[in-house]
């Protein structure tokens, strides 16, 4: 044959059905193209204060921390005037010992303006709790000097005082039957005044409160000046009435151009003749009023 020939075989055949069989995997390109890395884009930068530099160490004194105020506790303490017991208050630095406390200040007796107004004290030194239970505060036996009516008197200055705290309600001495208000309610003057206390600072309008076994239940309050003249004057009436104790709130209104000494008067009004009658009478310090 010729070449003419021969190449025309060589096209008809590969022209031809293909044959069976697998011809394997296709061959990688090797030439192709890698993908394209993702762009990032850089950061924009910060819109904020730039960060501070470390600060050098302070050396200056750091300033003392503030001084935190004291608390304080207000007792009630009953005193003896005329055979009876009345009350004023102490107000002194709080303690959890506030029998002890109490007590304590029994003892002491009173102020110079509390002793000016009559006040006296029978309870001496030494006369202290031994325990409190089932609202029973327990003490030794109180000194018997000065005969029953003042063992009696010394007792209600000791059950009175500690019965203001709520843990107390009843009092034994030594081995005795203990004891509570009641049993000392006719040691009390017609006329209790608990508010103001005695040299205490007051303002107007001030108030004037206690209890009072008086006649038609009607109490009498006056304040007077330094001078003696009544500057205010009105009366309440007590929850109770003649021949029982009830309780009595009343506001004055005064007015005073300066600072200066008074008194306050709680009376009853004579039925008979209009006089004061038992009066009680409570050097205060009168605030000035505008």
């Amino acid at each position: 044959m010729g070449v003419l020939a021969v190449l025309t075989m060589v096209v008809v055949g590969g022209c031809g059905e293909p044959r069976s069989g697998s011809l394997g995997p296709a061959p990688t390109a090797a030439t192709s193209t890698p993908p394209t890395p993702p762009v990032i884009a850089p950061e924009p930068p910060p819109t904020g204060p730039s960060p501070e530099a470390p600060r050098p160490t302070e050396t200056s004194t750091p300033p003392a921390p503030t001084a935190q105020p004291s608390r304080t506790v207000t007792v009630e303490l009953w005193y003896v005037r005329d055979g009876r017991i009345v009350p004023t208050r102490r107000t002194r630095p709080a303690t959890l010992a506030t029998s002890r406390l109490a007590l304590a200040e029994l003892a002491a007796g009173p102020t110079a303006a509390e002793a000016s107004a009559g006040l006296a004290t029978l309870v001496p030194t030494g006369v202290e709790v031994t325990r409190i239970a089932e609202a029973t505060a327990v003490l030794g036996a109180v000194p018997t000097t000065g005969g029953p009516a003042a063992v009696r008197l010394r007792e209600a200055q000791v059950v009175w005082t500690l019965t203001q705290f709520p843990t107390v309600r009843r009092v034994r001495f030594g081995t005795a039957t203990s004891v509570d208000r009641t049993d000392y309610a006719d040691l009390l003057p017609p006329i209790v005044v608990t508010t103001p206390a005695i040299g205490v600072r007051i303002a107007s309008p001030v108030t004037v409160a206690g209890t009072a076994d008086v006649f038609e239940a009607t109490v009498s309050v006056r304040v007077l000046d330094g001078s003696g003249r009544e500057i205010a004057t009105t009366f309440s009436t007590a929850s109770c009435g003649t021949g029982c104790r009830g309780d009595y709130r009343v506001s004055l209104v005064y007015r005073l151009d300066r600072e200066q000494a008074g008194t306050v008067e709680v009376y009853e009004v004579s039925p008979a003749d209009g006089s004061r009658t038992k009066l009680v009478a409570v050097p205060v310090r009168l605030a000035a009023s505008r």
